[in-house]
C-alpha cells in the first residue's frame, strides 16, 4: 500500500531541500521523523510536515480499504524535490542600477509504502 503527500510553493530553495530529503530517503518512517526533528537545516521542518501528512494519508487509506495498518511498517519509498515558481524582486544598487533577487520555491513530494510480502504477489 502506498500513500503520498505533496507540499507546493514552499519558500526554501530546492537545493537546500534536496539535501534534507537525501538524509531520509529509503528509511523507516518513524526513524526519518526522528532524524528530521533534530536536523538543524531550515528545510527539515517542511519535509517533516510532509512526511507526517503522508503517514496520516496512509492511515486514512488503510481505514477506508479495511487493511490492517501498522505505522512501524511504513518506509519512505520515494522522496523528491522539484523546483517551484521563482518570485523575482529587485534591489536598488549604485548609480541607478537594479539587482535582481530570485526567491526560489520548492515542491516537496514524499511517498510512503509498506513492504510487499512474498505471499501477496
Amino acid at each position: 500500500m502506498e500513500a503520498k503527500a505533496i507540499a507546493r510553493h514552499i519558500r526554501v530553495t530546492p537545493m537546500k531541500a534536496r539535501r534534507v530529503v537525501n538524509l531520509v530517503r529509503g528509511k523507516q518512517a518513524n526513524e526519518a521523523l526522528a532524524i528530521l526533528k533534530f536536523a538543524e537545516q531550515g528545510a527539515s521542518e517542511p519535509v517533516f510536515k510532509v512526511l507526517q501528512s503522508a503517514m496520516a494519508n496512509a492511515r486514512v487509506r488503510a481505514d477506508r480499504e479495511g487493511i490492517a495498518f501498522d505505522e512501524g511498517d511504513l518506509f519512505i519509498s520515494k522522496a523528491f524535490v522539484d523546483e517551484g515558481t521563482t518570485m523575482k524582486r529587485f534591489q536598488p544598487r549604485a548609480q541607478g542600477r537594479a539587482f535582481r533577487i530570485r526567491k526560489r520555491t520548492s515542491h516537496i513530494t514524499v511517498v510512503v509504502a509498506t513492504p510487499e510480502k512474498e505471499e501477496d504477489r
